[in-house]
């Protein structure tokens, strides 16, 4: 497929190309949907491992002496007390507690910090970031044309990172390291999107082909880890009961009634807690006192008709809730979905608007894969 020159390219453009993926505009860069089979790249995470481009993600350095007060001020979890090679889920949400984004943020050092945001949402964020900033003195650099990013996932990804280092393997989730690789210094992280282990690479864009080239070379022709493209990507993550921007997450939608509390740090700013209050704390601290108006719920389907983000769901007559995100699960092999419905809906089925056909699911509960 030919790709549109308008799109934004990252450091690994050429490989797709290469790798014959069909290219599709995603957020205005041209990414890879696939390499030949959604279905088989998802399965090839699942038994073993894939390798995704993820470099469309926003990568932000925050650095100077108010670099964590600010964090804490537009961060609903806490940054204050992060340690070095830390990192943290947190929701940056608007005055009314909805979520403008859902970010990772990594503890550096001292008073810096770089944070990872969706990449629709990376031009959205610095903009808000501007207007916030206030009085608070620090650095924010936009690093993410610099630098380039992988995820690599999948069962047995950390064995074939045993040839790279002993450390790696060795991460707790939810930690980083850096190495330096040749004569570029990468940062590694635990984090992952997909139910599987599996690390995050950040490096320069300058060394990525070179990179990429030294990951497959073991694990391609073992048959460890293959390319795999947004299709799975999305797929894996719905799989494992992951929150998407703009499907379950958006600024209408609270952390709280998403089921993301435990990123939410309601005390921050209270009695003996030093951190600085965040934007949209008042407005959540209402919705946990009251209890939400809606809750994300798992749905399961016989056939194999898939249903799709804002579909009706209804209890009797009523509409009580939409579909987020729906998909022929590839491990299970029948539909699953994810939705909001409303939070005093107990029920064991309910029903999904299709338009000319009404189909019966059954409630069940997340995540839908957990290895």
């Amino acid at each position: 497929m030919t790709s549109t020159t308008s799109l934004q390219k990252t450091p690994f453009h050429a490989f797709h190309l290469d790798h014959n993926a069909m290219m599709v505009d995603f957020i205005g860069w041209d990414m890879p949907m696939h390499y030949g089979s959604i279905i088989e790249e998802h399965q090839q995470v699942r038994k073993s491992g894939g390798l995704f481009d993820v470099s469309h993600m926003g990568r932000l350095r925050f650095k100077g002496r108010d670099a964590c007060k600010f964090l804490d001020h537009v961060c609903t979890r806490q940054i204050l007390g992060m340690n070095q090679g830390q990192i943290r889920y947190s929701l940056i949400c608007n005055n009314q507690g909805g979520c403008k984004d859902d970010v990772l943020v990594y503890g550096v050092g001292d008073s810096e910090y770089l944070m990872v945001c969706n990449g629709a949402n990376r031009a959205k964020l610095l903009e808000h970031f501007a207007n916030v900033k206030g009085d608070y003195i620090f650095k924010l650099k936009d690093e993410t044309e610099s630098t380039a990013m992988i995820a690599v996932q999948g069962p047995r990804v950390m064995d074939l990172f045993r040839s790279f280092s002993t450390e790696i393997p060795e991460l707790k989730r939810y930690r980083f390291t850096t190495k330096n690789l040749l004569i570029a210094k990468i940062l590694v992280s635990r984090t992952g999107y997909t139910g599987e282990d599996g690390v995050e690479v950040i490096l320069p864009a300058s060394f990525a082909k070179k990179a990429i080239g030294l990951m497959l070379e073991q694990g391609e022709e073992a048959g460890v880890v293959k390319p795999a493209g947004l299709g799975s990507r999305d797929s894996l993550r719905l799989e494992a009961g992951m929150p998407l921007y703009g499907h379950e997450l958006t600024e209408d939608i609270d952390p709280i009634s998403a089921g993301l509390s435990f990123a939410v740090k309601l005390e921050k700013g209270v009695g003996d807690n030093e951190a600085e209050n965040f934007i949209g704390q008042d407005a959540l601290k209402k919705i946990a006192e009251q209890g939400p108006s809606k809750k994300l719920i798992g749905l399961k389907l016989d056939g194999k008709r898939t249903p799709r983000q804002m579909m009706n769901l209804l209890d009797g007559d009523h509409v009580i809730g939409r579909v987020t995100s729906g998909c022929l699960s590839p491990t299970f092999g029948y539909p699953i979905a994810m939705a909001l419905v409303d939070a005093d809906f107990n029920g064991n089925s309910i029903a999904i608007d299709f338009g000319k056909k009404m189909m019966d699911a059954s409630v069940v509960s997340l995540p839908f894969y957990k290895r």
